[in-house]
């Protein structure tokens, strides 16, 4: 699950898009010499997208196997390979070995592909539905019928898995690359912010600026990694080290109120907008504050005083349950906003008569209302991609992994499979349109869908648990591919890349990604023994939320603990309320009102994070105000460089783990109390 955009409301969509009364971008460019489609993709620029992809993979699974709150990377990826290829040309330019220069093109080719490997890691589901299928989350639930519904991680399935269903999502939308791009000119906040970066760094200001990003990213890189080293000689046990200290008290601790040193999430607080840190801080105040210590109160009355504290059945039951209420309503909300939007969008094309193509020589050409729209429009149509290559694609992937998938899982019949396929491409399309207009992809939405639907068609004596996660997997990856391929279409076009350049980067980023990121996980995997439960480092909240949704969609509400139906429907409606309140009032007040599903996660998490995230918050918030310009210009480079640091750190420590090397003090806080009877114990 990510949350990378605050606004989900217009996305953008009040942008212009065309640069008509804007200085032109592509005069800048005139007179250089464009590369072809074959000459964007080059050696160097695919060995800087593996090494890439691998940091990246490192960030992206320590965020889901954490909290599962990802920030976009988009900046980061653009900046270190804009840095890296610019190095390396400059050391073959004075050896007097370079035979091609480095291009805005190129770079767009590894920002593509960067970002497509490490998109694998969250579409992959390490942090949600396929660890969910494992035997750790199983156990934690109390379920009954577990063996028929659990599968444990393995990297030979893993990789098999995704190969056959990452790249169906790529062929399914394909075809319509015009319409979203040139006929209906949709935003694609994202992918347009990230063409203008690019743009921007193969300018001589911006390649300057670029270059002090860099240096910044990189001194707070090195401070992050070090922080990690050095943080690691102290967490020599369990509940050991600086991320236990109690910042407000043992009592707040308990309740998982403390502030962890954890640079990663100071990191993603100062790229998170204000109103997603705070919301989250203000689902953790709601529950970890007041709901779940009112509810332990009702231990023997509500649920039985002898479940563990992990039971769904139990204290658990009602983190989980009411967590996912709010993460539903607002997933339905969000999902019939951008459907209405959809509609309206086809509407206003209908009434002004323009035909939907389906290929580029079945649509009418406009003409462009400036010399940037015209140059790019020329090329976009120039490097077309065939429709049978769509269809081709997609057929056989299909085809393959109609056969394969039941094989792997098989709880999930291939009829299951089918009828997915069947209406993905819809979806697909519905997801890479709404991406257009609002920047928000619904791909965990619909991946939701599958599990109720596949789950309950299977039933509980068939599976039907395991199949409604393998379900959740087939469909995420596709509609989430989608509109990551459209967001890319969109950076291409800007930068004047050919289509066919931007399609076979993100084939080899996605398969670069289905390598690396289940190797990253099973490093994890088999490092941290405790991966999975709720007090490990690595919790994997969403593995257990995933779990406990297809579980609700095979055995129905009777696996509720008591008076947790009525408090879900009560959060369910709370966070439709809380969006329909924020969409109808005016702009200035609505950013006052917090996101419900920035407000679910720390239901089941606590609110360590948000504390961290907060604090992020506030170090941009004071920056801005002593120096606002440099604030804008450094404050991403910084946060990268907290996040990329900390998250590297996490291949020695894991490398550290498995040779069997710990940490040589274990460092705890103890109540005065506790530490007088420790005392007294170890003096006798």
């Amino acid at each position: 699950m990510t949350i990378e955009n605050e606004d989900h409301g217009d996305g953008g969509g009040s942008r212009r898009d065309s640069d008509d009364k804007l200085p032109s971008v592509e005069m800048i460019f005139k007179g250089k010499v464009e590369p072809s489609w074959t000459e964007q993709l080059t050696i160097r620029a695919f060995v800087v997208s593996f090494v890439l992809g691998v940091l990246f993979t490192f960030i992206v699974m320590k965020l889901n196997l954490t909290t599962g709150i990802i920030p976009s990377l988009n900046v980061s990826a653009g900046l270190l390979g804009f840095f890296f290829l610019k190095s390396w040309t400059k050391l073959m330019e004075k050896s007097g070995l370079l035979k091609q220069p480095f291009t805005r093109q190129e770079n767009t080719v590894i920002q593509t592909c960067v970002v497509a490997t490490s998109g694998i890691a969250f579409s992959g589901g390490f942090g949600s539905y396929l660890f969910g299928m494992s035997s750790t989350v199983a156990d934690a639930s109390s379920e009954t019928n577990v063996a028929q519904n659990t599968k444990d991680p393995s990297l030979s399935w893993i990789i098999g898995f995704l190969f056959v269903v990452s790249f169906l999502g790529l062929f399914s939308v394909l075809p319509l690359r015009k319409i979203m791009i040139i006929d209906y000119k949709l935003t694609y906040p994202s992918g347009t912010a990230t063409a203008h970066l690019i743009n921007s760094f193969h300018t001589p200001q911006g390649a300057k600026l670029a270059r002090q990003q860099v240096r910044t990213l990189g001194k707070f890189f090195s401070f992050s990694f070090l922080w990690g080293f050095f943080q690691w000689f102290f967490t020599a046990g369990e509940g050991c080290g600086f991320a236990n200290f109690p910042t407000f008290g043992l009592k707040a601790f308990d309740n998982r109120f403390y502030f962890d040193f954890s640079a990663t999430y100071v990191g993603v607080g100062m790229i998170c907008p204000y109103l997603i840190n705070i919301s989250v801080l203000v689902g953790a105040i709601l529950s970890w504050g007041l709901m779940w210590p009112l509810i332990k109160n009702r231990k023997g009355d509500w649920y039985s005083a002898e479940l563990s504290e992990s039971s769904l059945h139990g204290l658990q039951g009602y983190r989980v349950f009411i967590s996912i209420a709010m993460i539903l309503g607002d997933g339905l909300y969000n999902f019939i906003k951008v459907l209405g939007r959809t509609i309206q969008g086809f509407i206003k094309q209908y009434k002004k008569k323009e035909v939907i193509p389906v290929t580029e020589r079945d649509s009418p050409q406009k003409v462009s209302n400036s010399y940037d729209d015209e140059v790019r429009t020329k090329l976009f149509l120039k490097d077309g991609i065939p429709l049978w290559v769509s269809i081709a694609g997609y057929v056989a992937i299909a085809a393959v992994s109609m056969g394969v998938v039941p094989k792997i899982f098989h709880q999930m019949k291939w009829y299951y499979v089918l009828v997915i396929y069947i209406v993905a491409p819809a979806l697909a399309f519905c997801n890479a349109y709404g991406c257009g207009l609002t920047d928000w992809s619904l791909a965990s939405t619909y991946g939701k869908l599958a599990i109720f639907g596949i789950g309950a068609w299977a039933g509980e004596s068939h599976g039907g648990v395991l199949a409604g996660l393998a379900a959740c997997g087939v469909m995420m990856n596709i509609v989430s591919t989608a509109s990551d391929l459209m967001q890319d279409f969109k950076t291409g076009y800007m930068t004047r890349s050919s289509p066919r350049s931007m399609f076979v980067s993100q084939i080899i980023g996605t398969a670069m990604g289905c390598l690396i990121s289940p190797s990253v996980f099973w490093l994890f995997y088999k490092a941290f023994k405790d991966l999975g439960s709720p007090e490990s480092q690595y919790p994997a909240p969403y593995a257990a939320v995933y779990r406990s949704m297809s579980i609700l969609g095979v055995e129905g509400f009777g696996a509720l603990p008591d008076h947790c139906l009525t408090l879900c429907y009560i959060f369910f409606f709370g966070a439709i309320i809380i969006n329909l309140i924020r969409d109808t009032i005016a702009k200035k007040w609505a950013k006052y009102i917090p996101l419900p599903m920035a407000m679910a996660i720390p239901f089941y998490l606590g609110s360590y994070f948000a504390i961290d995230m907060c604090v992020g918050s506030l170090i941009l918030f004071i920056w801005g105000k002593l120096n606002k310009a440099k604030a804008d210009a450094f404050g991403s480079a910084v946060a990268s460089g907290l996040i990329c640091g900390d998250g590297i750190w996490t291949l020695p420590s894991s490398i550290l783990a498995l040779a069997g090397v710990q940490p040589p003090i274990c460092m705890k806080f103890l109540s005065r109390g506790t530490n007088s009877r420790v005392d007294k114990f170890l003096g006798s």
